[in-house]
Parts: C-alpha cells; sequence; structure tokens
C-alpha cells in the first residue's frame, strides 16, 4: 500500500536550526504533493504561528491541514474549515493563574494573531512570541481578558524552578488536563486527551484515509505517539534516544534536509 499522508512537526524537524526550511525540502515538499499526497504541519505552536509555513509549502493550494496546539486543532488549509477543535475547561483556568502568580511566572494564550500575558516584557514570552511570529497583547488582568473559548495555556519560566512547578500542577491535574513541557522554559497546559495520534485518527477518519498510509515524521517526545501510529516512524537523527527507538526509520538530522531524504526515499 503506497503513503498518502505525511505528517511533519515542524520545530527540530522541518525547520532547521535556524528556524528556517531548505530551498531543497520545499521542493521535495511541493512535488510530492503534486502527486496527491496530503501534508499535515502538526505543532504545538498555535495555528497563527504554524500559518506562515503552511502557505510556504503552499498547503491552500494542495488541500494540506494544520494540526496545531499538538493536537488541539485541526484546520483544512484549503477551506479554513475547522474540522477539530479541543477546548480547555474554563473552571481549570483560575488555577493556572494561580500557580504562575505565586511562582512570579508569566503565564500566556493565544488569541488569532496575539499572544496574551501581563508580562509582554518577560524573556521566554518574547522568545514564543518570536518563534510564532505572533505580536505580543499586554493585559491588565489575564482572567479578566479570557473571554473566548482558548485551547492552551503556557507558563514560561526559569527551567529549573519550572520542573518543581510541573511536577506539583501534573500531581494535581492528573485526569483533568495535559501538563507537560515542550521547553526547559516552556510548561504547555493543554486540554485532557491532547495528543497529535489521537487527532490524526480523527483526521484520518475524515479524509478516509489509514494510519498505514501515513508517514510522521519528529524529533520530540510530544511526537512519539504519532510515530508509533504511522505505518512509517521517522524519527530525526537529532531527536531524543526514546524518541529514535519508536521509530521505524532514522533520517538525517534537521540541519541536513531529513525530510527532503525522506521524501526522496519513500514518496519520490
Amino acid at each position: 500500500m503506497g503513503f498518502r499522508v505525511l505528517v511533519l512537526d515542524l520545530d527540530g524537524t522541518l525547520t532547521n536550526s535556524k528556524k528556517e526550511v531548505t530551498s531543497r525540502t520545499v521542493e521535495a515538499l511541493l512535488r510530492v504533493q503534486k502527486r496527491g499526497v496530503k501534508i499535515v504541519l502538526a505543532s504545538g505552536r498555535p495555528t497563527y504561528g504554524v500559518a506562515p509555513m503552511a502557505d510556504k509549502l503552499c498547503l491552500g493550494e494542495y488541500g494540506g491541514y494544520i494540526l496545531s496546539y499538538n493536537g488541539g486543532e485541526i484546520i483544512n488549509w484549503q477551506t479554513k474549515e475547522i474540522i477539530y477543535e479541543n477546548i480547555l475547561d474554563p473552571v481549570l483556568i483560575p488555577y493556572l493563574y494561580w500557580c504562575a502568580k505565586k511562582n512570579d511566572f508569566a503565564i500566556v494564550t493565544y488569541h488569532k494573531e496575539f499572544v496574551i500575558t501581563e508580562l509582554p516584557n518577560d524573556k521566554y514570552v518574547l522568545k514564543e512570541a518570536l518563534l510564532n511570529v505572533m505580536k505580543i497583547k499586554p493585559v491588565e488582568h489575564f482572567l479578566s481578558a479570557i473571554t473566548f473559548p482558548i485551547t492552551k495555556c503556557m507558563i514560561v519560566g526559569e527551567p529549573n524552578r519550572l520542573i518543581v512547578l510541573e511536577k506539583e500542577m501534573f500531581d494535581q491535574l492528573k485526569g483533568r488536563m495535559g501538563v507537560y513541557r515542550s521547553e526547559p522554559y516552556f510548561l504547555e497546559l493543554v486540554p485532557k486527551g491532547i495528543d497529535k495520534a489521537a487527532s490524526l485518527e480523527v483526521l484520518l477518519r475524515e479524509i478516509g484515509s489509514s494510519a498505514d498510509e501515513m508517514i510522521a515524521c519528529g524529533d520530540g517526545f510530544n511526537d512519539i505517539s504519532m510515530i508509533k501510529l504511522a505505518g512509517m516512524g521517522v524519527a530525526m537523527a537529532n531527536a531524543q534516544p526514546e524518541v529514535r527507538e519508536s521509530a521505524d526509520f532514522i533520517t538525517a538530522s534537521n540541519d541536513e534536509d531529513g525530510i527532503a531524504q525522506v521524501v526522496e526515499k519513500f514518496l519520490l
């Protein structure tokens, strides 16, 4: 059975250390889409932060998809239809805010092109906004500013202190929502059951495809579930050992056109 779906994590996978996609990789991904393969960009980034890459790769023209917030939202990039969305329980948001405040950490969420926070000059908030090419919207009071459904919050701060808070929040919220670090200084706070593989299963049903027809490529712990789900699970050479152990194939690193090599080997 041939592969019909190619799922790509962004940071550390599709993009190199400079957060860029090389011309070789872009060319390979455009060629494979012309052959009918659907590309899914699966990232922990907010949708707005994935959109420029989707446009660069012409996902709107070829009917590709964005799977953002680590699986919290799926969008058909051709029609801009939201296929799937998982929202944070609003009852839990005050506790998240209290945890950030008591530790003097910044807490952020996202709305359209904005990163919303009380601490716009925090160095980790600035890093998150730069990574996603989003504007920072300062607010006087975080909870009062949340007048819309949100898919994710994030607490950012000094890594060693954040480890302690992660354990505390994980124990407190176990079974109610997801708590994990995507970077040493980023603590992700997401709805219960958010997982790239679970969301991909929704998408596969929507497009009438199967996991056996899917290649999934990643480098992070949050990519393991989709790597295991896929008919061909691919880990980058720069991935953590546990990620590489879960894969069927290990490609070159993100600084060596690892994704282009996968496309050329298995799809072209």
